[in-house]
């Protein structure tokens, strides 16, 4: 891994830092980042239950206003002060600055979510075994294989296990070493499968141009509020913003690479692949003659009771692009706590890795085991996988994501931020414009949403 001094300023303690090997390796790093379980497994299922191409069309919009923006000033930090969340705050502001707190819940996301996401990754790959093998039987006994891997601790844990340690010998490897050379690896894989898919869903089922319809001809009478609501909200939520990644891959960036055109590229590969997965898997669920509203479920109870149709050569590839997503969102959340670790304390990256993935892991048979449910705020026992989701989805990543934007709009010095974007011009002022007046807006509203504070709201459902 080649280490290259950093930019100091005051109490700055990030002595040197690795770096992306090129650009292509940072491009793909930050995609494999967005790219997640949100792309494959949510997207379709929101997209489904809000009716279609209203709801995606508002989606890009607010890709536009809120994510890309966001996605912007998190990389202006990163790359700006060559730090973990924590010490780029320090870089910018000062050691001991109340600003570090962002940073720290960017830490203490990555860690909390990391723990429940990994039991999730852990069913694709555990998937991956079940195709393999083939579905068979009534759709009721294919929907009810769920149900027993979810109620089993023992292969919850197992599959858990699995997942964290790939995601660990990945991370121990370094930027260049591990993380880039999994992503051009993985990055790749990922697009050919889901691209077969695609194919497969718009030439070799009857419901192609049904599905193509469904997502970009839009219908407004089919759109809510809450279809809105939820549109800003994934838009936020897609791109890995408010949790750290995105300033921690920004840190391993070269300074001679352009902050806006890379942002762009990564926004639009999210949303790109997003489109596809859901072509690929309307074009299947229309071809059944199923509805597009299944919810959660989508995935792992509907699409298996079609792949019992289809054979396994579908619904391989399909769990496998699955557990990739997955796997290169895991890596970008364990590389926001081990960068910690390796800047803040002076730790190698080998004991970071391995104490800290260490760590998520216990905490994350907490969330493998549903059987263990405690009272929560919301008026019934729940499992800590929903508690720890609700928590991080509702609480720190739109409070981190707000914080963020205010800091780089009001508080961050405007040579600063013109520096690392690269000009001060048009586009610059528009960014500036956007994070003081209307990304914080929109963040807000996904923050009192989610707290079921919206006065225009019902939330009596």
């Amino acid at each position: 891994m080649a280490d290259t001094p950093s930019s100091q300023n005051g109490d700055t303690v990030c002595k040197s830092r690795g770096q992306w090997a090129g650009h292509l390796g940072f491009i793909l790093a930050a995609s494999g980042s967005a790219i997640g379980l949100g792309n494959i497994w949510k997207f379709p299922y929101i997209t489904g239950d809000y009716g279609g191409g209203a709801f995606v069309l508002v989606y890009l919009i607010c890709v536009v206003i809120v994510g890309l923006p966001l996605m912007l000033a998190e990389l202006i930090i990163g790359r700006g002060a060559q730090c973990n969340p924590v010490g780029a705050f320090q870089h910018f502001h000062r050691k001991g600055s109340p600003w570090q707190l962002v940073g720290w819940l960017g830490v203490a996301s990555g860690f909390l979510i990391l723990s429940f996401y990994s039991i999730i990754a852990g069913w694709a790959i555990a998937y991956i075994i079940k195709s393999i093998a083939g579905f068979s039987g009534s759709a009721e006994t294919i929907q009810s294989q769920f149900g027993a891997l979810v109620t089993s601790p023992g292969a919850s844990i197992f599959w858990h296990t699995i997942f964290m340690g790939l995601c660990i010998g990945i991370v121990v490897g370094g930027v260049q070493k591990g993380i880039e050379r999994w992503s051009k690896i993985l990055m790749p894989a990922l697009f050919l499968i889901l691209l077969g898919l695609m194919c497969y869903g718009l030439f070799g089922t009857h419901a192609g141009m049904k599905a193509l319809t469904f997502l970009f001809k839009p219908d407004f009478h089919k759109l809510t509020a809450e279809g809105v609501l939820s549109a800003l909200g994934h838009a936020f939520f897609t791109l890995s913003l408010g949790m750290g990644a995105m300033i921690t891959y920004g840190s391993y960036m070269k300074k001679s690479e352009s902050l806006l055109r890379d942002a762009v590229t990564v926004s639009f590969l999210d949303t790109f692949i997003a489109l596809m997965a859901g072509v690929a898997i309307f074009a299947m669920v229309f071809n059944y003659g199923l509805e597009p509203s299944q919810g959660p479920g989508l995935i792992f109870k509907t699409l298996p009771v079609l792949f019992a149709e289809t054979g396994p050569w579908v619904s391989v590839p399909f769990f496998v692009l699955l557990a990739f997503a997955a796997l290169t969102s895991g890596i970008s959340l364990l590389e926001v706590v081990v960068s910690y670790f390796i800047d803040q304390r002076g730790w190698s990256r080998v004991k970071a890795t391995i104490l800290w993935g260490g760590m998520i892991y216990l905490v994350g048979i907490l969330s493998a085991v549903s059987s263990w449910q405690i009272p929560f705020i919301r008026g019934k026992n729940e499992s800590f996988l929903d508690i720890f989701d609700f928590i991080t989805t509702n609480y720190m990543l739109p409070v981190g994501g707000f914080l963020t934007c205010l800091y780089i709009a009001w508080i961050m010095k405007d040579k600063d931020r013109s520096e690392e974007f690269g000009s001060s011009g048009k586009l610059y002022r528009a960014l500036r414009f956007t994070l003081r007046y209307i990304t914080p807006v929109a963040l807000v509203v996904v923050i009192l949403h989610g707290l079921k504070l919206l006065p225009f709201m019902d939330y009596s459902h």
